[in-house]
């Protein structure tokens, strides 16, 4: 049986047939997250760096490296006020809102919390009377404040989202 290779068109990466990405939340907490945020290497370059909220939903399948039906992204966190801790959730035609209650996600031994994770959804429009679509986002922040803290001030902070 020979084995064969996908690439990724107008990317060079070569990856083996059968190839599925599919991590766990710890594993983009803990293996892309905290490796980007620290400038540590990525298991693999498999997450597109982009500012998704310069964009529409359905304009970023495109820009994504790898995903059929999920992608995956590292945007920058973008404040509403340059002294505030609200992030800035506007986006192309309109906004994504948060909804239900932040999750954590604990490491594999389950006693320390690692990292929160946030699903929200996109609404065109103009709060409040935006209107609902079917497109969802889940964004994955470190808890981790010392990371956080020594980050914005060289790089900004550093999220993922699917």
């Amino acid at each position: 049986m020979a084995e064969m290779e996908q690439t990724i068109e107008n990317h060079n990466i070569q990856l083996p047939a059968g190839f599925r990405f599919h991590p766990s939340d710890e594993e983009l907490i803990v293996h892309y997250l905290k490796n980007k945020v620290t400038s540590s290497p990525l298991p693999a370059t498999i997450i597109t760096e982009l500012d998704l909220y310069k964009y529409n939903p359905w304009e970023l399948p495109p820009k994504a490296l790898f995903g059929e039906e999920e992608w995956y992204f590292f945007t920058p966190r973008d404040r509403k006020y340059p002294n505030g801790t609200r992030p800035n959730r506007a986006a192309g035609l309109g906004y994504w809102k948060a909804t239900g209650t932040d999750k954590h996600i604990f490491s594999s031994c389950g006693t320390k919390s690692i990292g929160v994770k946030k699903a929200l959804v996109f609404y065109t429009g103009h709060p409040p009377k935006g209107v609902k679509t079917e497109w969802i986002m889940n964004e994955y922040r470190l808890l981790d404040t010392t990371i956080w803290s020594t980050t914005s001030k060289q790089k900004g902070s550093m999220r993922v989202s699917i």
